[in-house]
């Protein structure tokens, strides 16, 4: 089996249509208004790299979707500690939506490691290219492996944060499928912390897949049951970073953590606070 090769995820039939739906006015008043975050986003040119632009412009991306976000645990993504070096911070999340990316980073601006075809989506690919996201090409040859690695472990090393979704394809709930180790191993090399994220979406209380956006299912109808969502939000829990120089130990303890199966790993020393997220709420809808 070829080193990029990906588990098959979730079907489409996974995603669950919303209940319950806006009215058709209401619909297109989101449609509109995320039209016009959108266009406002590609005006911003260069400035949309800027952490206080992404930010914003994720945020309102979510907000014409009508798609609350909290944000909880142990800090922001990106971890700040007498220990820490100086280093980046790889932030690794289980993998959902297209809509996973939007809402962390309107929780922190980070780099983004994402597959090739997002690149190639309308819109949202010349806005990624434009945040400087990496793209993989999962069809790659296993040599360039290797060399990937390096770079995010170089990345890491000059301090910039970068968000992995190890799992490497979307699943409809947060358990989903094993986080492969590759971008682990670059935090090994790096000296870096990992920063385990669950990302879960609920509708009116209750969990949803609605967000979910799973195997060959087209960008439009998974865009379409998102904004026809009533009550849609997702919650951003940060858990407590880890340290190790075996990305075994690293996968498996990020796993652990993100799915609520607690920690094989010893956790890493006490942050040295950047922002006040812990608990706090930020909703856009």
């Amino acid at each position: 089996m070829s080193a990029w090769t990906v588990d098959r995820g979730c079907p489409a039939s996974c995603a669950a249509d919303p209940d319950p739906r806006v009215p058709l006015g209401e619909l297109a008043r989101r449609y509109a208004t995320l039209t016009y975050a959108l266009t406002r986003a590609v005006a911003r040119g260069d400035r949309l790299a800027e952490p206080a632009a992404l930010r914003a412009e994720a945020r309102a991306v979510l907000g014409a979707l009508g798609v609350g976000v909290e944000a909880q645990g142990a800090g922001p993504l990106s971890v700040r500690t007498e220990n820490a070096g100086g280093t980046g911070t790889l932030v690794v999340a289980n993998h959902i939506s297209w809509l996973d990316v939007v809402a962390l980073l309107a929780v922190e601006p980070v780099s983004v490691l994402a597959k090739r075809e997002v690149g190639q989506w309308p819109v949202v690919g010349a806005l990624a290219r434009r945040v400087g996201t990496r793209f993989i090409d999962r069809d790659g040859s296993p040599r360039a492996l290797p060399v990937l690695v390096a770079e995010l472990a170089d990345s890491l090393r000059a301090g910039a944060s970068v968000l992995v979704f190890p799992q490497a394809t979307t699943w409809c709930s947060v358990p989903g499928g094993r986080f492969r180790r590759a971008a682990f191993q670059a935090a090994a090399d790096a000296g870096a912390p990992v920063r385990p994220v669950t990302v879960e979406y609920r509708q009116g209380g209750a969990p949803s897949t609605a967000a979910a956006f799973l195997g060959e299912e087209d960008f439009t109808a998974s865009l379409r049951r998102v904004a026809g969502a009533r009550c849609l939000s997702v919650r951003v829990t940060a858990h407590a970073p880890l340290w190790g120089t075996d990305r075994r130990m690293l996968a498996d303890a990020a796993r652990r953590a993100v799915v609520g199966e607690g920690l094989t790993l010893q956790q890493g020393p006490p942050m040295v606070p950047l922002q006040q997220l812990s608990a706090r709420r930020h909703q856009f809808s």
